[in-house]
């Protein structure tokens, strides 16, 4: 069983060409949208109308930084303090570069910082890369659905 793939990204143009991309990469991940980091919260934490979702974390969060309702940074910080969720590979997917929103956003435990391209090309083949990355080659922590079926 593939782990899911949680987008966090609140602009539909950047939401739309994200789906494009990964589509493109042919991982065969599901791909789970919330628009805001509160709903991102209740997914990770099953809460509200997440509440009867399936167990299990997601395979990576891509966060988008500037979010309505909870932004990117507290979202972080929630799954770096929360023991189920602190070792979800977490991506930052933004469009600063503000050098601060890098700084701060290792400092809470992102795993990468990706700055999102402009060019649609270039753009399609970062998140490609990036979903093969994480969901595939990325070998997961002890404990989670993909190591535990390996190490039985």
């Amino acid at each position: 069983m593939l782990k899911p793939i949680l987008l966090v990204e609140d602009d539909a143009r950047d939401l739309e060409l994200t789906l494009v991309a990964l589509e493109r990469s042919q991982l065969a991940n599901e791909v789970i949208v919330v628009r805001d980091g509160a709903e991102a919260l209740d997914y990770l934490l099953r809460e509200g109308v997440h509440a009867e979702r399936a167990e299990g974390n997601p395979a990576v969060i891509l966060l988008d930084l500037k979010l309505p309702k909870v932004n990117g940074l507290e979202v972080l910080k929630a799954v770096r303090g929360t023991d189920p969720l602190k070792s979800i590979p977490v991506v930052m997917l933004t469009s600063s570069q503000t050098e601060s929103d890098v700084v701060q956003s290792y400092e809470l435990g992102v795993n990468a910082y990706v700055v999102k391209p402009v060019e649609f090309k270039q753009f399609v083949a970062a998140i490609a890369d990036l979903g093969v990355f994480w969901a595939v080659l990325n070998e997961p922590p002890p404990g989670s659905l993909r190591a535990a079926r390996r190490y039985e």
